[in-house]
């Protein structure tokens, strides 16, 4: 009974971070907070209303937090998933839910191949699974493609010329594997390891073809530190300290080691910029890309004034060379707010210029779009500071493999839920 107690009350203090996505194009934006898929259209300026004929009478079409958004690199998807155990799959261009796929475990990460034709979701178990888009069967069930039994999967990501898909787990490693032309029959032929990284890998993302035909993968991690990879071999090719140069560490040390984790990174200036978020830093680093040396080094550190904006999450807007970013959590304890959401840009995204973080007057969109993203155009400045600290914990809950002792480790084999008989 106990047991029972404790876990519900787990579940019920659990919080997830705020998302944010950027369409290609830069004409919609997407948040995601708790159950809330929130979608605001800058050519209109208005907020986009979300259709799904699978679900009446509530605007929330998730039922859990959702724990991963995604475009795809066409613009002509969007997808959601988490805690719900569903996925859902989204027109981006009249905004219906075309497709709801539904998940043994909670849904952790998302993918859309660069063609469009498969989406990936991977769950908690380390199972990554396909979704075929080309199916004529009206009910496209997920199909298994790999796995790493037993490691929570954070990211996933489709390489530039979709030869390769890349998952990380919380077990340090990330693998490449080679995606197969009928993945429906799974993916067996690894391709490399990218193996370095002494914490959880958080986050992934691809230096841009145009600058890196051979396939540059970007990783952070909660190690504090972004690290270069040639996927093709595996090769390490260079790694950044950046909570170090950000000065929220000193070399070598380790106290608070989990304080500083990269939560999220992308890519801007067609990658020879790349935008880092950090818990603790109440801003960015942004990180130089050498295109000959393939090297990263520290660009700036962009600062926002005040000291409650950490963000959980980045999105870059390619077309107006503008960083969109989030923070916020669903479900913060002691305080009445469903969902917090805070959303702030920064222009000037280039290397010869300095980056300015926009006020909410000149912010895209402007108060429309903060009351679509953010619920509410005022915030409480308070509420952020608790929201910082409770993403830090729930991702190292999460994410920070536990150690049992022998007794406890026997008890929890045998309850494991997929260990117990279905009645």
């Amino acid at each position: 009974m106990d047991e029972e107690v404790t876990t519900e009350s787990r579940k019920e203090t659990e919080v997830a971070p705020a998302l944010i996505a950027v369409h290609p194009t830069g004409h919609h934006i997407a948040v995601a907070v708790g159950p809330e898929l929130r979608i605001f259209n800058l050519l209109n300026n208005s907020a986009v209303s979300l259709h799904d004929d699978s679900i009446s009478g509530d605007n929330h079409f998730h039922k859990d937090n959702i724990r991963a958004i995604r475009f795809g690199a066409k613009g002509k998807l969007f997808v959601s998933a988490g805690d719900d155990k569903t996925l859902k799959i989204w027109s981006a261009e009249s905004w219906h839910c075309i497709l709801t796929v539904s998940s043994e475990k909670r849904v952790t990460a998302v993918a859309i191949s660069n063609d469009g034709l498969y989406v990936c979701f991977a769950d908690k178990f380390g199972l990554v699974w396909v979704v075929d888009l080309n199916q004529t069967s009206i009910d496209k069930k997920p199909t298994p493609l790999l796995s790493h039994y037993c490691s929570i999967i954070t990211s996933l990501e489709f390489s530039p010329d979709n030869r390769f898909i890349i998952s990380a787990d919380r077990d340090f490693k990330i693998r490449v594997t080679n995606f197969p032309k009928n993945p429906l029959n799974g993916a067996h032929e690894i391709q490399s390891f990218c193996l370095g990284h002494t914490e959880f890998v958080s986050c992934l993302a691809f230096v841009p073809a145009q600058e890196s035909p051979h396939s540059l993968l970007l990783s952070g991690s909660g190690d504090s530190t972004v690290r270069l990879w040639d996927i093709s071999s595996g090769a390490l090719l260079d790694t950044c300290e950046v909570a170090v140069k950000a000065g929220l560490l000193e070399s070598n040390d380790n106290t608070e080691e989990h304080g500083h984790a990269v939560t999220d990174l992308c890519t801007t200036l067609d990658g020879l910029l790349v935008a880092v978020a950090i818990q603790s830093l109440r801003g960015i680093v942004l990180l130089s890309y050498n295109v000959s040396a393939q090297t990263l080094s520290v660009a700036k550190v962009v600062s926002i004034a005040g000291d409650t904006f950490v963000p959980t999450c980045l999105a870059n807007s390619p077309p107006t060379r503008e960083l969109w970013m989030v923070t916020g959590v669903s479900s913060l304890p002691g305080y009445d707010y469903p969902s917090l959401a805070r959303v702030l840009v920064i222009s000037g995204i280039d290397a010869d210029q300095e980056p300015v973080v926009l006020g909410d007057d000149k912010i895209p969109g402007g108060v429309k779009l903060l009351e679509t993203l953010q619920g509410t155009a005022a915030v409480d400045d308070n509420a952020f500071s608790v929201a910082a600290e409770a993403v830090k914990a729930a991702m190292c809950n999460l994410l920070i493999k536990k150690q049992y002792p022998f007794e406890n480790r026997e008890y929890r084999k045998k309850t494991r839920n997929d260990r117990k008989l279905k009645e």
